[in-house]
């Protein structure tokens, strides 16, 4: 990929606001900055584009998690990132296997299956007994999970699925963030070395684009952490699942063709 300055400053630009997103909610870094990045250059490419500031940014957000905090949390979910790895890796190996239209239309279905589940205005049929036999504590589940949500995450960055286990726990806001950003944490930081084993970089060009997409990153994570308290929850929520209806629709229309 040649990356002209046009190119570089729509790829910044996109990165900023996922991090402004993830500041102000815990999540949606690696969802929207791919989803918006995937109609514009392309799905594969988009997630590798992503992997650096993805990982750049959960890093200033686990911060939250003081040390306790921190080692409670890895002895609570480390069978979930454990498998996560485990999926992430085989989710890595496909991407390049998966073509752009089958990949493009999976985004915008996993996110709109996000949105259905997470949404708080309409209870969903089923959506409880789902949640209470499958989302639960226990470690066999946790390690079946993660490996899903390593697969999907590897493959398209979706990690939606992440969230939606964690929200189930009822977690305070704080820990949630903190343990989001933990998760996604140890997932990206093997799938940095992944990908240049893998050869997904493709050259320097890449490689560059998504280090110093990086630090655009970091300065909209910042912003959206410095203004979530002075936003309503319900405010966050709303135009969150908005922007994610929106991303959703167009990935899918582009996905099969319209």
């Amino acid at each position: 990929m040649e990356v002209t300055l046009a190119t570089a400053a729509l790829v910044f630009g996109i990165v900023a606001f996922g991090g402004f997103v993830t500041g102000v909610n815990g999540f949606g870094f690696s969802v929207v900055g791919t989803a918006l990045l995937a109609a514009t250059i392309g799905p594969q490419l988009a997630v590798v584009v992503m992997i650096l500031p993805i990982l750049a940014g959960n890093v200033s957000l686990v911060r939250e998690l003081d040390r306790s905090s921190l080692q409670s949390c890895v002895r609570r979910f480390w069978p979930y990132v454990a498998a996560a790895v485990v999926g992430t890796v085989v989710g890595m190996v496909l991407l390049s296997a998966i073509p752009t239209g089958p990949l493009t239309l999976a985004l915008g279905v996993f996110v709109l299956v996000y949105v259905v589940f997470s949404q708080p205005w309409l209870s969903i049929p089923g959506e409880k007994r789902l949640r209470d036999s499958c989302f639960t504590e226990k470690t066999g589940m946790k390690a079946a999970l993660g490996l899903v949500s390593g697969l999907i995450f590897g493959a398209s960055n979706v990690g939606v699925q992440v969230v939606a286990y964690l929200q189930s726990l009822n977690l305070d806001r704080s820990t949630f963030v903190g343990v989001v950003a933990l998760i996604f944490l140890g997932i990206s930081a093997v799938r940095v070395a992944l990908a240049a084993w893998l050869g997904l970089f493709g050259g320097t060009n890449v490689l560059a684009l998504s280090a110093v997409a990086a630090l655009p990153g970091l300065v909209g994570v910042r912003a959206g952490t410095w203004v979530r308290p002075k936003i309503p929850q319900s405010s966050q929520i709303a135009a969150t699942m908005g922007l994610l209806t929106l991303i959703g629709l167009r990935l899918a229309s582009r996905g099969i063709g319209f």
